[in-house]
């Protein structure tokens, strides 16, 4: 196969790899960028293409590795080497010091909002949290299951609407 006819059928692939590269990189720009690097790869390696095989499976497979290649690449300059004593690998992007003082101001906020619901929907609610099942709550308060259901629900959205400045981070 001439160089000509290997560029020619290359140029053809372009738009099969278009929504394989988006997939890979969910980024337009970057999607771009792969599947020019792949092009690049595919043409200066057009000796190791056997003539006779899928041409789209190779460069498809040259789009696979270069992604992954790139991703491990990246992956390994956001960590770096701590050189004290202890020589961890950190992770330098999700490292954070915290105390214990957020988690206790979360415990009591919710303890004072469970504290606040109404006996009807509270008693039902703790029992389910404690383990209890539908059926054990319903005969333990003499009341419908259908009740027990509705009371919980009501319990748990109330608690959510209360507890909302916590759900960015729990």
């Amino acid at each position: 196969m001439t160089a000509i006819e290997f560029n020619h059928k290359l140029q053809y692939l372009i738009p099969a790899l278009e929504p394989f590269a988006y997939k890979l990189t969910k980024d337009t720009a970057n999607a771009k960028d792969l599947i020019q690097e792949t092009m690049l790869k595919a043409f200066s390696n057009k000796e190791k293409f056997m003539v006779g095989t899928n041409m789209k499976a190779w460069v498809f497979t040259i789009m696979r590795n270069t992604f992954l290649t790139n991703y491990q690449k990246n992956a390994r300059q956001k960590t770096f080497i701590d050189t004290s004593d202890n020589l961890h690998f950190i992770n330098s992007t999700s490292t954070k010091q915290e105390n214990k003082a957020m988690g206790q101001f979360a415990m009591d906020d919710i303890q004072t909002a469970i504290e606040n619901l109404d006996d009807t929907y509270s008693e039902p609610f703790m029992m389910y949290f404690r383990g209890f099942k539908y059926h054990e709550i319903s005969d333990r308060l003499n009341i419908p299951i259908g009740t027990v259901k509705n009371r919980i629900f009501l319990a748990r959205k109330e608690l959510k609407e209360v507890l909302a400045v916590y759900a960015d981070r729990y």
